[in-house]
C-alpha cells in the first residue's frame, strides 16, 4: 500500500466525501477548512504525484481533468490504523481503546456502539471455537 502523506490524505478525504472533481474544486474545498490558504499549483502538483503513486486516477477525456480516488477509504484507514497501533501502542488494540476512551467523554450512544461491537466480536469468536 502506498501510504498517503497528511496532505494527500486530506485530498483523498475530499474525494471520498464528494466524489470525482477538478483540481480547482478540490483546492476550494481544502481551503474551506485549512488554517492557511493552499495554493492551486500546490494542490495540482500534489495530485499529480498522487496519480503517479496510484492513489488517484485522472480522467483526461475532456479539457478539464477530473480526478477520483483510486484507493478505497476503508483500506487506507485500516492500513494507517494498523501502522499507528503497531508503532504507538506496541500492537495492543486494548491500549489504544483505553487511551481513546480515557481522553474522550464517550456519549451513551457511542458506548452502546462499542458494547455492541464487543458482543459481535465475542459471538464471532465463539462460532470459530
Amino acid at each position: 500500500m502506498n501510504k498517503p502523506t497528511e496532505g494527500e490524505l486530506e485530498i483523498l478525504q475530499v474525494l471520498w466525501a464528494n466524489g470525482p472533481a477538478t483540481v480547482r474544486s478540490i483546492n476550494e474545498l481544502l481551503n474551506l477548512s485549512a488554517h492557511k490558504e493552499i495554493g492551486y499549483t500546490t494542490t495540482l502538483k500534489l495530485m499529480q504525484l498522487m496519480v503517479e503513486k496510484g492513489l488517484l486516477q485522472r480522467d483526461t477525456s475532456s479539457r478539464t481533468h477530473i480526478y477520483a480516488a483510486a484507493v478505497e477509504e476503508q483500506s487506507i484507514k485500516r492500513g494507517l490504523l494498523k501502522q499507528f497501533v503497531s508503532k504507538t501502542f506496541r500492537g495492543s488494540a486494548a491500549q489504544l481503546v483505553m487511551e481513546a476512551l480515557g481522553q474522550h467523554q464517550a456519549s451513551g450512544d457511542e458506548l452502546a456502539e462499542i458494547k455492541a461491537l464487543i458482543n459481535r466480536m465475542e459471538n464471532d469468536k465463539n462460532k470459530d471455537v
